[in-house]
């Protein structure tokens, strides 16, 4: 193992100050051990940290020999642990997933109480061929070729603490001989050699059947990795413009995305925006392969408004007007400031009168007498102007009901279902039976936010007209 090359690795690839606290995960196995080993004698202000998964009966006696392992170095050590099989079944998540949740989650909150400048694993060369074999075989894109960075920001546990893997330049085997030649006893772990993980798979049956073609399989595909990251790089400046132009909200539970923006990409780039975020609210890609992302596409491509469309992972996608959610099952999606009433509720409206309808909307009622048409606000449509000989008071202000029929302003003749009218106007779908509608007699009048009915509309100026105005609160 080269040492000046590992020093390089950790001040330029990972960006690491030796003045500055380092939290490092360890495990207790051979890559853990030599990563600790590595940077107490380089000098960094380490933070020992070890989570125990309760996966294994040994798995107590692992966390005491990294305590020990920690104290004899004189290290700070913190310990954490999880019923982690029980918490994957409370999540509805694969064991690997519940494990990898349940591990960041320890080291990121552990990494800000300390102040540490990062922190670091101990992710190998060998498990860097392991992860492009993995997303190779579940069919990835350029960025999934390009396997794990020696540094990144991990937004889903922390915006500003990166996570970093020194030793991604170092094969296993030079970790077993640094181990070897520097007495280092390391703890292995059982489940490694477990065929029922993709990845042990990968390690102990598919890669040597491929080396007989290849003996120097595992290097090219780890040049490959450092090839594409150089290419990926160019791209992701691409990605983050064009990420940032069409980004309008993103949370926790949804990212949500503008449209007509996305209908402009490139089918690549397209799939590039869906595959981020994805990532921002599901890290683990696992079950991402081409058909979801082709699928996607799609379903942005198509003209298509109605209904959602499952990806993976419990993402699904939605489009709503000039928007596309992307978003986890169950999320609180935005409403737009959208006037809603409870299901069923309804009010009585007379003039001149102010009633609210919610904690965040109300409706006032005023007679007014127009002497123009010019002093009509007609940009907003949230209020209106209604001939006074139309209508019966008092109205009523209520949900729609089955069979609902609109006469919208200039359809003379005719009138159209509302459930039409509302998917024509591009309203959103889980905003429709709640929104309010103001009618006389059990005719719809008008519906706030589009247009009146045309029957009731004002004609002619200087003549007494009912003045409606739907605000906030």
């Amino acid at each position: 193992m080269n040492s000046l090359a590992l020093q390089h690795t950790l001040q330029a690839e990972c960006g690491l100050t030796v003045d500055r606290p380092l939290l490092i995960g360890v495990s207790g196995g051979p890559d853990s051990l030599c990563l600790l080993d590595i940077l107490d004698k380089l000098g960094y202000r380490l933070v020992v940290a070890h989570f125990d998964h309760c996966l294994r009966s040994e798995s107590s006696q692992e966390a005491a020999f990294v305590q020990a392992q920690a104290g004899k170095r004189g290290l700070h050590y913190v310990f954490g642990r999880l019923d982690v099989r029980q918490f994957a079944a409370q999540e509805k998540l694969s064991l690997e997933e519940a494990a990898r949740f349940a591990r960041y989650r320890f080291l990121f909150e552990q990494a800000r109480q300390s102040g540490a400048q990062a922190v670091a694993v101990a992710h190998t060369a060998d498990d860097q061929v392991e992860t492009v074999l993995m997303h190779l075989l579940r069919g990835t894109g350029l960025s999934g070729l390009t396997g794990m960075s020696y540094s990144s920001i991990m937004s889903e546990w922390d915006a500003i603490i990166p996570l970093v893997r020194p030793l991604l330049g170092v094969w296993r085997a030079e970790i077993l001989a640094y181990c070897e030649q520097n007495q280092l006893t390391p703890v292995f772990d059982p489940t490694n050699a477990d065929p029922i993980y993709l990845r042990n798979r990968l390690r102990h049956e598919l890669i040597p059947e491929l080396e007989k073609y290849n003996p120097k399989l595992k290097e090219a595909l780890w040049r490959m990795s450092q090839t594409l990251t150089a290419d990926s790089d160019v791209l992701e400046d691409v990605m983050q413009q064009t990420w940032t132009e069409n980004l309008i909200e993103q949370t926790k539970e949804y990212v949500l995305l503008s449209l007509p923006g996305l209908k402009m990409l490139s089918r690549g780039l397209l799939g590039g925006i869906i595959r981020k975020a994805v990532g921002c609210l599901h890290p683990d890609l696992s079950e991402l392969d081409f058909k979801a992302i082709a699928r996607a596409v799609e379903y942005v491509d198509t003209t298509s408004a109605r209904g959602m469309v499952d990806l993976a992972s419990g993402l699904y996608l939605l489009k709503e007007r000039d928007q596309l959610y992307i978003a986890l099952q169950g999320a609180i999606l935005a409403d737009s400031g959208w006037p809603q009433l409870a299901q069923g509720e309804e009010f009585t409206l007379d003039a001149p009168a102010r009633i609210s309808l919610n904690a965040r909307w109300f409706l006032e009622s005023e007679w007014v007498v127009v002497a123009d048409s010019a002093e009509l606000d007609r940009d907003d449509p949230f209020q209106t102007w209604l001939a006074v000989d139309a209508l019966e008071l008092p109205l009523q202000i209520r949900t729609r009901c089955r069979g609902d029929r609109f006469q919208p302003l200039g359809m003379e003749s005719q009138s159209v279902k509302l459930s039409d009218f509302f998917i024509n106007e591009k309203l959103p779908q889980r905003a429709r039976s709640a929104w309010p509608l103001i009618c006389s007699q059990g005719k719809i009048v008008w519906v706030p936010g589009f247009r009146p009915a045309h029957f009731c509309r004002l004609q002619k100026t200087g003549c007494k007209a009912l003045h409606l105005r739907l605000a906030r609160a």
